[in-house]
């Protein structure tokens, strides 16, 4: 590394990482060199280290790098740089085009999910899950995703009497059986779905995104009028939205 003998490495990398947090977001490679006063060449190499480690995300999409999930606990800067709803949206938008259908991700709160990010399709009618909107993960595709790879101890602890159900439209689990029995069904078949339990009229199908550790994070899903398409159709749509979550999980360093 061209300055290595002067600043040892590991200066530079807590100079890199120090210099990224202190950033409102992602930046260029040319302004991290220009940043900490090491050559580009020697940032790249850094880049691609820490890179492999998870504390440093590429951006591919912008062309700038940021916080990584490993960086986790160096503060509130991964927080404030949001990696997970940059590396998502532009899949989201790809979903979309390609599904002519809403494409959403959604992450866990609680018993709730709150929507990250949201896509429209040309000419399909807005839906109740907005950015920054809470619903009910247990009545959701998204939420579903989710729960469905979480441990069994967890769904329990999220769910531990039947007031912890909440209802929309008037159908959905209300006992932790039920809900078990749901999320068993997403596992055989790799997808979750949920017609008319959010909104009467429409239907939903997600698949899970998952960071490098296998941890479930998120679910993207696919929203569709009910009488719009048949379970052929349903399915083609799930494996849709599973390419998009797999794509998702390989941004985010899954394996």
């Amino acid at each position: 590394m061209g300055t290595s003998s002067a600043v040892p490495a590991a200066r530079h990398t807590a100079r890199l990482l120090s210099f990224l947090a202190a950033q409102p977001g992602p930046v260029p490679a040319g302004a991290i060199a220009h940043g900490i006063g090491v050559p580009r060449s020697s940032v790249y190499h850094l880049l691609s280290v820490l890179g492999d480690e998870g504390f440093v995300r590429h951006f591919p999409d912008e062309r700038r790098y940021g916080l990584g999930v490993a960086a986790l606990g160096l503060g509130s800067a991964y927080t404030r740089q949001a990696p997970l709803t940059r590396l998502a949206a532009p899949v989201v938008a790809r979903l979309v085009e390609a599904a002519g259908e809403n494409g959403h991700l959604a992450v866990l709160n609680g018993r709730e999910v709150l929507y990250l990010v949201e896509q429209r399709a040309a000419g399909r009618p807005p839906l109740v899950t907005d950015v920054d909107v809470h619903l009910p993960s247990h009545l959701t595709a998204s939420g579903r995703a989710v729960l469905a790879l979480l441990p069994p101890a967890q769904v329990r602890a999220l769910y531990p009497t039947p007031g912890s159900f909440t209802d929309l439209t008037g159908s959905g689990p209300r006992t932790l059986r039920e809900l078990r029995d749901v999320l068993r069904l997403a596992r055989e078949r790799g997808f979750a779905v949920e017609d008319g339990e959010v909104t009467t009229g429409f239907a939903s199908v997600a698949a899970a995104v998952v960071d490098h550790t296998g941890r479930p994070v998120a679910g993207l899903a696919i929203t569709f009028r009910s009488d719009a398409y048949d379970d052929a159709a349903r399915a083609g749509l799930a494996e849709q939205a599973t390419k998009a979550a797999r794509e998702v999980s390989r941004r985010l360093g899954a394996r």
